[in-house]
């Protein structure tokens, strides 16, 4: 893990070295190293672990967005939330992403969303290992803590942001979140089972213009917007049939 610091910006890396430093850090580099002796599969690969913060640093992060865990199948998680990488099959939260921004379609055929964390998109997992094939194996592990610590940090930003929270565990991850100073837009999940369904506080997915919203605060602001439709290809003919 302390090979990630000298590729950070100076924001991250300040938040980096404090966390570091703590025990539970030291314990869940214990974990994932006798994980490894132990002959289990973790993904992401280790060095895509830090991905996000190397894409988007502390002081350009202008949209934050919580995920859960990485995706936990061979070849689909690189260390961004909700993304895969070009070439690997789009998972179905996600489609339900480019549902909302494309609409019926034309869909990009690649699930790559660098091009968002490049604008200052924070694709933020709440834990950033997952052993493969067992969702949720790791949550326990210290990543909530070191994860919450980073979103602190960027609460503390002096420019606004706007924080994108799809589903209950990403409204209680984005809770503490000063709601006078930033916007969190809230949403259900895009997964199939949840994009459909509205909350008490908080409206479906499908429908929630939560793309255009977060743009819309960024321009209020003053922020430069983000090109949501920025992806590594144009539009493939695909769409959902």
């Amino acid at each position: 893990m302390a090979n990630i610091l000298e590729q950070l910006d100076d924001g991250w890396r300040s938040v980096f070295e404090q966390e570091f430093a703590k025990p539970y850090m030291g314990e869940l580099r214990a974990f994932l190293q006798s994980e490894k002796r132990a002959g289990k599969t973790v993904f992401p690969p280790s060095d895509s672990w830090f991905t996000a913060f190397l894409h988007t640093p502390l002081d350009q992060v202008k949209v934050v967005i919580v995920g859960q865990d990485p995706y936990h199948g061979p070849g689909q998680a690189h260390g961004l939330s909700f993304s895969v990488p070009a070439g690997v099959a789009l998972p179905p939260s996600l489609k339900n992403i480019y549902k909302e921004i494309f609409g019926k379609g034309p869909w990009p055929e690649s699930g790559d969303l660098t091009a968002w964390a490049n604008q200052g998109v924070l694709l933020l997992n709440a834990s950033l290992t997952v052993e493969q094939g067992q969702a949720g194996s790791h949550a326990k592990r210290g990543w909530l803590a070191f994860t919450q610590r980073c979103i602190e940090a960027v609460n503390n930003q002096s420019h606004p942001v706007v924080f994108l929270a799809w589903g209950r565990f990403a409204h209680g991850v984005c809770a503490a979140v000063d709601g006078e100073r930033h916007r969190v837009i809230k949403t259900s999940h895009p997964s199939p089972l949840g994009a459909t369904k509205a909350g008490k506080d908080f409206c479906a997915f499908i429908g929630s213009a939560c793309f255009d919203l977060a743009n819309a605060q960024l321009a209020e602001w003053g922020r430069g917007q983000v090109d949501w439709r920025a992806l590594p290809e144009p539009p493939a003919l695909f769409s959902d049939n």
